[in-house]
């Protein structure tokens, strides 16, 4: 079986999506698939530092890189163009059983689903949550034209479109869409314990040893809500904390939230430690007391299923697609979107530490029993092999 995944960028800096498509590949490798990764040089403003047009090693994932058209227009950039990616795929399509499509809005899976179609190679589309309401709202103009004129016929004419929950599946109704849909959430390479992840973390930040540490560890966007977050903090006077905010985003945006920050009256409880990862986002994750995502739209929340396996207990908003899990298996609160009721679940789990802590010990090890991505992957290929098959789809929700 060969698998082509196909994805406008993996750059870190296009948040947790790259980083899921990079941990689904190699997973799927692990199961014995031939799997490969098409994708562009894109990072944003700049530009990958990687060989092009060849078959390279990257994250230990086979990878085919491509370059970016880069004219210094920002809304072309965005669409990825490249024209080395359309000539090699249009040679190198017909080798592959399936192809993977990986979000919408960008010229590189636009042009591979209808290249498959004409080709009749079978095809999968992972949405992501861009067809959810709020995703849909933001240039909202430009995104239904595209819709409507181009990515319909492309979605309709997919062997499965995979969505990562509930959620997502109620909105993505609403389009009357005719393609069949199978919901499958992403998975989690587990990390290993941090040895006194508590105090470590305490003592890297210059922090007292029993300081109580609220994260929040995302991609900043206005989407995450975090504006919302920090006017519920700032309701918490009469609370000890401090607020660790973990990612990065646009400069202005990044702007925005520090002024937010400090008109809100938190700035000297605050650090903002830009864009984290490897040994110092465990040491995050493992030695903080509370995550706290806010967001109005999350198809399904990597960071928290992360923060979740790292067993430190989450309060999220009904937004994110996780909250459901969260409530059912009682891995931390989930209040309305709105500052009192955030204000309000905060407080009760500072309040309530060892309460708390035992949500944090449930989550770890309901994750651990339920999201890794070898169980992940074994479903995919299960769906993979009954569309090459012209089979039902199994694990079909819609």
């Amino acid at each position: 079986m060969r698998i082509l995944h196909v994805i406008a960028s993996i750059s870190k800096v296009k948040g947790g999506t790259s980083q899921a498509v990079l941990e689904m590949v190699r997973a799927l490798q692990s199961s014995g698939v031939t799997a490969e990764i098409a994708t562009i040089n894109d990072s944003g403003r700049n530009l990958l530092d990687v060989p092009l047009a060849q078959k390279v090693l990257y994250c230990q994932v086979p990878i085919y890189f491509f370059p970016r058209f880069s004219p210094p227009l920002r809304a072309i950039r965005e669409f990825a163009i490249s024209p080395p990616f359309i000539t090699w795929l249009s040679q190198n399509l017909h080798r592959y059983d399936l192809v993977h499509v990986h979000a919408l809005f960008s010229l590189p899976c636009t042009l591979t689903m209808a290249l498959a179609q004409f080709r009749d190679i079978p095809y999968v589309v992972s949405l992501h949550g861009l067809l959810c309401q709020w995703s849909l709202q933001q240039s909202a103009l430009k995104k239904q034209i595209y819709l409507h004129l181009i990515e319909r016929w492309n979605l309709n004419g997919s062997s499965g479109l995979h969505l990562n929950s509930y959620l997502e599946q109620s909105e993505i109704s609403k389009l009357g869409l005719a393609a069949p849909s199978f919901i499958l959430p992403h998975g989690l390479q587990i990390s290993s314990k941090y040895p006194d992840a508590h105090q470590k973390l305490r003592y890297w930040l210059n922090l007292p040893s029993d300081e109580p540490i609220i994260l929040f560890l995302s991609r900043l966007h206005p989407k995450k809500g975090i504006e919302i977050l920090i006017q519920a903090l700032a309701q918490l006077v009469d609370q000890r904390f401090t607020f660790l905010i973990a990612g990065s985003g646009d400069p202005n945006y990044e702007n925005e939230i520090y002024t937010c920050l400090q008109q809100s009256g938190i700035g000297d409880r605050t650090r903002m430690l830009g864009f984290i990862e490897g040994e110092k986002k465990d040491l995050l994750l493992q030695g903080a007391d509370l995550f706290a995502l806010t967001s109005y739209s999350e198809n399904f929340g990597i960071a928290v299923l992360e923060a979740l396996a790292a067993g430190l207990p989450c309060v999220v908003t009904p937004g994110v697609a996780l909250s459901e899990v969260i409530k059912q298996q009682d891995l931390g609160m989930v209040p309305e979107m709105n500052e009192a009721a955030i204000a309000n679940a905060i407080r009760t789990c500072l309040l309530q530490p060892e309460v708390t802590k035992e949500k944090g010990d449930r989550a770890r090890q309901f994750i651990v029993e339920n999201y890794t991505w070898d169980k992940i992957a074994a479903n995919l290929v299960e769906i993979y092999d009954a569309i090459i098959q012209n089979q039902p789809l199994p694990h079909r929700h819609a």
